[in-house]
């Protein structure tokens, strides 16, 4: 198969039936679903049997980074699509993206126009970064009117609905892992986005392949979203700057990032204190995480002032 879709599941019930109808009836036919359960414990196994699917199932919830790298070792192919369950795609989702892909050898990942499940607001046209170090998606909120209409290269795909090529995930992996398991879950996309980046890789958005994505976990609802969510969150702010950060770009920025810091960790004090231990995990690992840290920076091809380019 020329496309290997990876869909991680965690009590998915509600979305997952709605997710397969889309991909059965896609214009592409060289791909195969594959899913990986997190040991949910409503009914969505029960919704997957029967399903033309390959089917892995978890006693533990190993985190989305850790079931998407076990489910791409396990499955590899030319192509990985790594898929929410509560996403929708358009029957030409999958064949725009592969053609995009296929015609540029250079450009290691593509993801297309999401939209919120109206179908008018748009979701995410690609990763964007500020120079304070905030990640957010390009064009959230915003109506669609055609403003994200244009081909053209991105910084990075949401996780959402993210298809990148097999040979630029073993390029970029770090311990033999596509997404950093230490992120468990949230912002791993944007911290395996920027390594492409570091590694020489472009990526693509192409707004002909378009998507629906039900996304709950947005900034302004922080105080609705699980404990466990934000800890990982705070945590994982902290583990993307040591991966990826290079020198110059710290330097450049400096006191945009240390503002932005200083907010963040008087926030877990002060207001936030369920996430207490996400700070303490980054100080409690730092020699380990350094270490990868320094292995990653050695292998850094693309030259800084292209890259800083795209913090802005």
């Amino acid at each position: 198969m020329k496309v290997s879709v990876q869909i991680v599941t965690f009590d998915s019930a509600a979305d997952i039936s709605a997710c397969l109808d889309s991909l059965e009836v896609q214009t592409a036919n060289d791909f195969r679903v594959r899913i990986l359960d997190n040991a949910s414990s409503d009914n969505t196994l029960e919704l997957v049997q029967g399903r033309t699917v390959d089917l892995i199932t978890s006693d533990r919830n190993t985190g989305f980074a850790a079931a998407h790298n076990r489910l791409a070792r396990t499955y590899p192919a030319p192509y990985i699509l790594f898929l929410n369950p509560d996403t929708v795609l358009e029957p030409d989702f999958i064949e725009n993206l592969t053609t995009a892909l296929d015609g540029e050898e250079r450009a290691g990942s593509a993801t297309g126009k999401l939209l919120r499940m109206d179908g008018q607001t748009i979701d995410s046209t690609g990763i964007i970064m500020t120079r304070n170090q905030r990640h957010l998606d390009r064009g959230a909120g915003e109506i669609d009117n055609g403003q994200y209409d244009r081909p053209e290269s991105i910084f990075g795909p949401s996780g959402a609905a993210a298809l990148y090529r097999y040979g630029c995930l073993e390029d970029v992996a770090i311990g033999g892992e596509f997404f950093d398991e230490d992120f468990f879950a949230y912002r791993e996309d944007a911290d395996l986005a920027w390594r492409c980046q570091l590694m020489g890789w472009d990526s693509l958005y192409v707004p002909k392949a378009v998507a629906r994505h039900l996304r709950l976990v947005t900034p302004e609802r922080r105080s609705e979203v699980s404990q466990a969510i934000n800890r990982h969150s705070v945590k994982n702010r902290f583990l993307l700057r040591i991966n990826n950060m290079t020198a110059g770009l710290y330097f450049r920025d400096f006191w945009q990032i240390t503002v932005r810091d200083l907010v963040v960790i008087g926030y877990v004090i002060l207001q936030e204190r369920s996430s207490f231990p996400g700070l303490l995990f980054v100080l409690s690992n730092l020699p380990r995480l350094w270490h990868k840290r320094r292995i990653l920076q050695k292998r850094v091809r693309r030259d800084p002032v292209q890259l800083e380019a795209w913090f802005r």
